[in-house]
């Protein structure tokens, strides 16, 4: 079996390390990555979800900090690289959506959704990008949203900072293109996760439908009228941070069925 980098030895391939790790989509990425050769770290701040991942691959360890707090962060990754060594793919996974009209959105709100899904992003990548530039090679995928290419109605806060991390991944890129590492963003539509699960509790709660009918509403977002398996977006961070990408930085992919062109 290939690995994904081709520099590697198949004993000892590049560590990929992934916020946000210990189901959906994160889980997603950490079967696949582990599948093709990567030493694989999930990240969360909850350990059982994040084991039951780790166990179930070849070369993987799980390791608990917070993506918001900087000394959580500088913990976990010193605790990561003893094992496997510098971070070589970043998955910056770790994410949360909270629902509410604009004008009922709180401070502690607004708050929450920069900070676990745009200052998250930033501190990890900000973290493990000295060692990936020292050695000139590296890749970095964070986990947007088609909410960071458009907008949608009652999630203005988790919309603005997923706008946020297209920005940052475009800017970095340009910052970092000469020194052999890539940044990139994928923008998944409604995808099967818990988080999914969540939106359309919230739906019935707040219109009467039923949960077919709510489904059936998110559902219509995607022109193929279906939602985006966790295994798809894990697909497209297998491709980015393959052998043959060097070339795709700062982009922003969107995988959400032709939602957003």
């Amino acid at each position: 079996m290939t690995d994904i980098y081709g520099a590697y030895h198949i004993d000892q391939g590049p560590h990929a390390l992934i916020t946000g790790g210990g189901t959906g989509i994160g889980a997603a990425i950490a079967a696949r990555l582990g599948g093709v050769g990567a030493r694989v770290t999930v990240v969360g701040r909850r350990l059982e979800p994040l084991r039951r991942v780790a166990d179930g691959l070849d070369a993987a360890q799980a390791v608990t900090f917070d993506v918001t707090d900087e000394a959580s962060i500088e913990a976990g990754l010193e605790t990561a690289t003893e094992r496997f060594g510098p971070v070589d793919i970043l998955v910056n996974n770790a994410g949360v959506a909270q629902s509410a009209p604009f004008d009922r959105t709180t401070i502690e709100t607004w708050h929450a959704m920069l900070e676990a899904n745009l200052t998250g992003v930033f501190l990890v990548s900000r973290a493990v990008l000295p060692a990936m530039l020292e050695r000139h090679r590296g890749r970095i995928v964070s986990i947007a949203s088609t909410a960071g290419l458009k907008g949608y109605a009652y999630v203005a806060a988790y919309c603005a900072a997923k706008h946020g991390v297209i920005g940052l991944t475009r800017s970095l890129a340009l910052e970092i293109a000469q020194h052999g590492v890539t940044v990139n963003a994928i923008c998944p539509g409604y995808t099967e996760t818990e988080l999914l699960s969540r939106s359309v509790a919230n739906i019935t709660e707040r219109t009467g439908m039923n949960e077919d009918e709510a489904r059936k509403e998110l559902a219509r977002a995607n022109p193929q009228g279906r939602f985006v398996s966790p295994e798809e977006v894990a697909e497209t961070v297998a491709w980015l941070v393959g052998p043959h990408t060097h070339a795709i930085t700062g982009q922003a992919i969107a995988v959400a069925g032709g939602e957003v062109m």
